[in-house]
């Protein structure tokens, strides 16, 4: 963990250390299968960051059914921050809805932290397993490590609109990339130089060059 600690402090933006957590909650919590951070803004759910195949699904399925183990935790008001369903396969009275849809997923046991609440917008690190009763006590003294690292990196970022911007921005100069890369047997240095490029002879934001490359209008 402090290996760790030191890792997350040299990253060079808040994505990279949420990315980074998520992957490290796989890696250091014996049985976890997945991992990730969700971010629901007036209703509105947004993925973060995830490891993990099953993570946007369910982030989406919590968004569109407003319900489900995040949800109940931020509307508690008892001051309580985790959460830990042993078994996914038993009754789920308070939301039966995602309860089904996690089961469906392949989610067998879950455990969750809340990062912060503040009006309508709330932010948890959770944790996923296929098999059931995966998640102790003592297992969630990792979470709360990098729960508190997330916390801090979210607390740098102004608004959940700009993190959810600079994703959107990576991959788009990602796929970008990856189209001028293919078409013609470029680096990846040198198609990011290309884009660059473009977008200071244009003066067109980069991101903006990107999404011409995605919609297939750009002019390599």
């Amino acid at each position: 963990m402090a290996v760790l600690a030191r890792e997350l402090l040299a990253k060079e933006s808040v994505q990279d250390t949420l990315d980074a957590i998520s992957a490290a909650a796989v890696d250091l919590v014996e049985g976890c299968d997945a991992a990730g951070i969700l971010a629901v803004r007036k209703g509105r759910a947004v993925t973060l960051s995830s490891f993990g195949d099953m993570v946007e699904t369910s982030d989406r399925l919590q968004g569109e059914l407003g319900e489900g183990p995040c949800y109940d935790l931020a509307r508690r008001g008892s001051g309580e921050r985790t959460y830990r369903i042993k078994d996914m396969s038993r009754p789920q009275p308070h939301w039966p809805a995602y309860a089904q849809a996690a089961r469906e997923l392949g989610i067998g046991s879950m455990t969750g932290i809340l990062l912060y609440t503040d009006k309508e917008d709330f932010g948890a690190l959770n944790l996923y397993a296929r098999r059931p009763g995966t998640f102790t006590e003592d297992l969630e003294t990792a979470g709360w490590m990098l729960a508190s690292h997330a916390a801090v990196a979210l607390a740098s970022a102004r608004t959940i609109d700009q993190l959810e911007n600079a994703m959107e921005t990576r991959h788009a100069i990602g796929e970008a990339m990856g189209i001028l890369m293919e078409r013609h047997r470029m680096s990846e240095d040198d198609a990011f130089d290309v884009l660059r490029r473009l977008s200071q002879h244009h003066n067109v934001k980069l991101r903006d060059v990107a999404q011409k490359f995605r919609s297939g209008h750009g002019r390599p």
